[in-house]
């Protein structure tokens, strides 16, 4: 028996691993410092409006969306340890440097403290919203370039410390880092900005990033080239390397792609831009929105217990329900014999009914806010298994060669619905406050009229989304390319 058979294989993957999964969860932790500390903090210091908040999370979705199209190339072309160690430090300074953007307006207007600018008013109050949002615009700019890297990088970490049958297991856990950081960011950012003031929420939790890189700068070599990973390891992880492997390798680089342009010409292409266009803003505007609701309509500051609370419960509700939002297609293609995309449109009509349930949020708030966190909380739930089946529609339709390209078109068509409700509803929000009781809306007035239309439009995103898919691609109907 050899010496590689009798030594104890080492598991060092698993650290690997566990790094992805600590930057995922950073990466939800930064993108959340904003929307947990705005309502409270922020707006009073620069006298923002609910249209500025709403500018300046629609452009970061734009931001991220459009960063989306380059990172995987960047990745790719930089190489996974130095095109994550860039991603990470990029983001981490555009969170870090939202905490200066006080000190900059105070200077560029010329007052003596930032503490000065929550007391103007008038056309000094304006200059300073003007000025705050076009600096917290930039800060945004830089963190999505940056947050775009991630999931690439992971992916491609993945891809090389993990056999292929392992690597499904392997994304989940990382990818668990995302739930994490939504339960963890509500119960530790709106504290720090208590405690230590706003821009300390964000150095604190951008400075993570920092120590990241430290880890990966230590911890990461390819497994060839790390010292942590002995020989048992090195041949557990390289078992797909053999000829038959090799040969499938070259029939893919052989495999036909669509052209770019000719992508837009198949209705495949068109159904996957429509669901994500009519869906995506709807998770981000809850994203971004849900702690000032509380705020506004029950009082509940992002940093009271109660409001801590409501915004856990919410998306421990998203986290658990939408384990199962895989399983379900399965289900209808073992037990009910459809093919997979028959049944993977079966399980997003069923998903898709999920986010009616926010029709009651409103409502049903006039008795608890705990209804409209549960309800939202479901609605979430049903919008990330969604998601789930409607990625996999394009495995189902389209060669492989061309999903990368697919992939970054609908993040494009996420991203501009995303920036659409998120605009649309800031400005929409401070218009039905200025009008009061004249706007009314199934027997709400002013604001909180608003939050049901924007509800009610969210309720139905995902049914009226499912429907001209359907209309598009009415059966399972693959891309088949010419030779």
């Amino acid at each position: 028996m050899s010496a590689v058979q009798t030594t104890k294989m080492s598991n060092f993957r698993w650290v690997i691993c566990a790094l992805l999964f600590l930057a995922t969860t950073i990466n939800y932790m930064d993108r959340q410092v904003l929307s947990l500390t705005w309502k409270d903090f922020i707006a009073p210091e620069f006298h923002w409006t609910d249209g500025d908040y709403g500018t300046i999370t629609g452009m970061f979705s734009l931001f991220y969306a459009i960063a989306n199209l380059f990172a995987g190339k960047f990745i790719d072309w930089m190489g996974t340890k130095k095109g994550y160690l860039i991603a990470i430090f990029v983001w981490s300074l555009g969170a870090v440097l939202h905490a200066g953007c006080g000190w900059v307006a105070m200077t560029v207007e010329g007052y003596d403290s930032v503490a000065q600018l929550g007391q103007l008013t008038g056309d000094a109050a304006v200059a300073i919203a003007t000025i705050s949002v076009w600096l917290f615009l930039s800060c945004r700019l830089i963190l999505a370039v940056g947050e775009a890297g991630n999931f690439p990088a992971a992916i491609k970490a993945t891809a090389e410390y993990f056999p292929k049958k392992d690597r499904a297991f392997s994304t989940s856990i990382f990818n668990s880092g995302a739930s994490v950081g939504a339960l963890a960011a509500p119960a530790t950012i709106p504290l720090l900005a208590r405690a230590w003031g706003w821009e300390m929420a964000f150095i604190i939790i951008g400075a993570l990033g920092f120590i990241w890189m430290g880890l990966w700068t230590w911890l990461y070599d390819k497994p060839a080239k790390n010292s942590r990973v002995n020989q048992a390891e090195l041949n557990y992880i390289e078992q797909d390397n053999d000829i038959a492997e090799s040969q499938n390798r070259d029939n893919m680089k052989e495999e036909k792609t669509i052209p770019f342009f000719k992508c837009f010409t198949y209705k495949q292409t068109w159904s996957f831009l429509v669901g994500k266009f009519m869906t995506d803003g709807v998770w981000w505007f809850f994203l971004f929105w849900a702690p000032a609701y509380f705020s506004d309509q029950y009082g509940y500051t992002s940093d009271s217990t109660m409001g801590i609370l409501l915004i856990f419960t919410l998306y421990a509700i998203v986290t658990i329900l939408s384990i199962g939002g895989g399983y379900l297609p399965t289900y209808f293609v073992d037990k009910k014999g459809m093919n997979p995309y028959l049944g993977r449109m079966r399980a997003m009509f069923i998903f898709a009914c999920f986010p009616v349930l926010g029709l009651f949020a409103q409502p049903m708030g006039a008795y608890s806010a705990w209804w409209p966190a549960i309800l939202i909380g479901l609605l979430g739930a049903g919008h990330q298994a969604w998601s789930a089946n409607l990625f996999s529609t394009i495995g189902d339709m389209f060669p492989k060669s061309t999903i990368g390209t697919i992939v970054g078109l609908g993040t494009m068509a996420g991203g501009i619905g995303s920036m659409s409700i998120n605009l649309g509803s800031g400005r929409f929000f401070d218009w039905a406050a200025a009008q009061g009781s004249a706007f009314q809306f199934f027997g709400f007035e002013g604001k909180p009229a608003a939050y049901m239309v924007v509800f009610c439009i969210c309720a139905v995103a995902y049914l009226i989304g499912w429907c001209i898919m359907k209309a598009l691609v009415p059966k399972y109907k693959p891309i088949e390319l010419e030779d």
